[in-house]
């Protein structure tokens, strides 16, 4: 397995505070107020070790100290997730996505391309290809992880269909399945769920088809066995359990467009300008660390993907 580490995914020295900071008062202050607020997140997140190693290095200032781009817990990435098709809450797809059989797995490949057809996992991301990123992945309530995904770029794969020039975007399709995805026995969406990339975006190197985390095939929850993963978007955007890619000339509607359309839009690129109707996104809180921290444009990723969108109003298109 190739071992890859982008160098816009590197923690930057501005990212890291300051030791001195921890050791003062002020912030020795700060923890005493927010320890007494703990009941405001969730109990499972919390209580895990990261967040109690993380809380101690926050008030002595050790060399692990939060506030840096330090992997989350693979327990933590696994059992504190949005996945809809099998409950609204954190950790319900835990604990129902352990019926959803995976295997075998087969993707439809429809549209505007020249080599159409029904693909297999394998056959999609070859075991020999797959690579190792560590992605920032942000979500739009407010909170973030890092994580390291096992896959392929996505454009890569892209190529191999031959798009013709009316391919302009892509549409991805969950698989459908109320039996094994009790979620979608409730109305919260318009099942299946459905997720877009424009073309230019679905081809940059940063996008990634995955298929596994921390060295391990993708657990149930995490969107097993093949999801996206764009890491300058909300999470929403990296639809998990594709069973279909349809190339297409208009763009698509997606899921939570369909659901409200003033609250997420198409393209959904983290941007702190640009506030989510019933909260702020300037700030978000990494799972395992105290406290917050400032949003960044694209999610840190914008010296890669700001030219993407050169001359568009992205507080219109959000």
């Amino acid at each position: 397995m190739l071992l890859k580490f982008p160098k816009g995914h590197e923690c930057r020295e501005s990212e890291v505070t300051d030791r001195r900071l921890y050791a003062s008062r002020r912030r020795f202050l700060e923890l005493s107020a927010a320890v007494a607020g703990l009941s405001l997140y969730s109990a499972k997140a919390l209580a895990m070790p990261t967040f109690l190693e993380g809380l101690v290095r926050s008030i002595t200032g050790g060399p692990s100290a939060p506030l840096r781009d330090d992997p989350t817990p693979k327990e933590t990435a696994t059992t504190y997730n949005n996945f809809y098709e099998f409950g609204t809450g954190k950790e319900d797809p835990s604990r129902n996505a352990g019926s959803l059989i995976t295997r075998p797995w087969s993707v439809a490949v429809e549209g505007e391309v020249a080599k159409p057809g029904v693909y297999g996992v394998e056959d999609l991301v070859p075991p020999a290809a797959i690579e190792q990123r560590i992605y920032r992945m942000r979500c739009v309530e407010g909170w973030s992880m890092v994580i390291p995904w096992d896959g392929v770029p996505l454009g890569d794969i892209i190529k191999r269909f031959e798009p013709t020039s009316r391919a302009k975007f892509i549409e991805f399709t969950t698989l459908y399945d109320p039996k094994h995805m009790p979620g979608q026995k409730h109305q919260v969406l318009d099942w299946p769920y459905v997720e877009g990339l424009r073309m230019d975006e679905a081809m940059h190197p940063l996008t990634m088809l995955a298929t596994g985390i921390y060295g391990a095939d993708l657990p149930n929850q995490n969107g097993a066995p093949l999801r996206l993963v764009v890491p300058w978007k909300y999470g929403f955007k990296s639809i998990k359990s594709i069973v279909r890619m349809r190339f297409v000339e208009s763009m698509p509607e997606t899921a939570w467009e369909k659901a409200a359309p003033n609250e997420y839009g198409f393209y959904a690129n983290v941007n702190p300008e640009v506030d989510h109707p019933r909260w702020s996104q300037k700030k978000e809180r990494r799972i395992g660390e105290f406290g917050q921290r400032p949003t960044l444009p694209f999610n840190g990723y914008g010296e890669e993907v700001a030219s993407l969108y050169t001359g568009m109003d992205l507080g219109r298109y959000f």
